[in-house]
């Protein structure tokens, strides 16, 4: 039985590299190739899931972290593998949180290769020595993004977040729309404005669509 993979990698060459060298081991078949999150995704409607999924981390527009967030909660049967050359125990870390059952190096040789696919397929896990004990002394550390994102929630007043909230709505109300329905003045709500701008160098309404969307305040 050839199991199917889908392959995330925003450069082309070590995509196509990583492609031969799965085809080339038998038993698996590399049958969707994305250069980011969102091209996966697309890729996927109206097709068969594949068994695994292989995301590199550091992709643009979506990136890894992200896409296996997606698959974690819209492809919950599609066995998830980190691709990266980050080694770090924080990028090991994040990647498992998002959802990831193995992490690979991008400089990985097809014996190893090997061993991470059959073992992902068999047991649903595939992770090195180091990689196991990194996670086990460390299952509740934060990683940066998610201390900067502490941080910056304790920057804001409940108000402002009240506020940025409302800016982010999918009925992209007015300012003057959010005024009414937050029961302030105008130049209140233009204080929530100020503040968050001030703050966190933000220049525009679509500024804080976006400064949300980073940090995760909205999806």
């Amino acid at each position: 039985m050839e199991h199917s993979i889908a392959l995330v990698d925003d450069h082309h060459l070590m995509r196509s590299g990583l492609a031969t060298m799965i085809n080339g081991l038998g038993g698996y078949r590399v049958t969707i190739e994305a250069g980011h999150g969102r091209e996966l995704i697309h890729a996927l409607m109206g097709k068969k899931a594949p068994d695994i999924a292989i995301v590199d981390l550091n992709m643009p527009v979506m990136d890894g972290y992200a896409t296996l967030e997606w698959l974690r909660a819209n492809g919950p049967g599609i066995r998830t593998l980190a691709l990266t050359f980050d080694a770090t125990d924080e990028a090991l870390i994040r990647a498992v949180r998002s959802g990831a059952r193995g992490f690979l190096l991008k400089n990985i040789r097809p014996p190893v290769l090997r061993t991470a696919l059959d073992s992902l397929i068999e047991t649903g896990f595939f992770y090195s020595d180091g990689a196991q004990e990194t996670i086990q002394l460390n299952p509740h550390q934060p990683s940066s993004q998610e201390r900067k994102r502490e941080e910056i929630l304790k920057q804001m007043t409940p108000r402002e977040m009240e506020f940025l909230l409302h800016v982010c709505s999918d009925s992209e109300p007015t300012y003057e729309d959010i005024a009414q329905e937050m029961g302030v003045h105008r130049r209140t709500l233009d204080g929530f404005r100020i503040g968050l701008f001030e703050k966190f160098h933000i220049r525009s309404k679509t500024g804080l669509v976006l400064f949300a969307m980073r940090w995760g305040f909205i999806k």
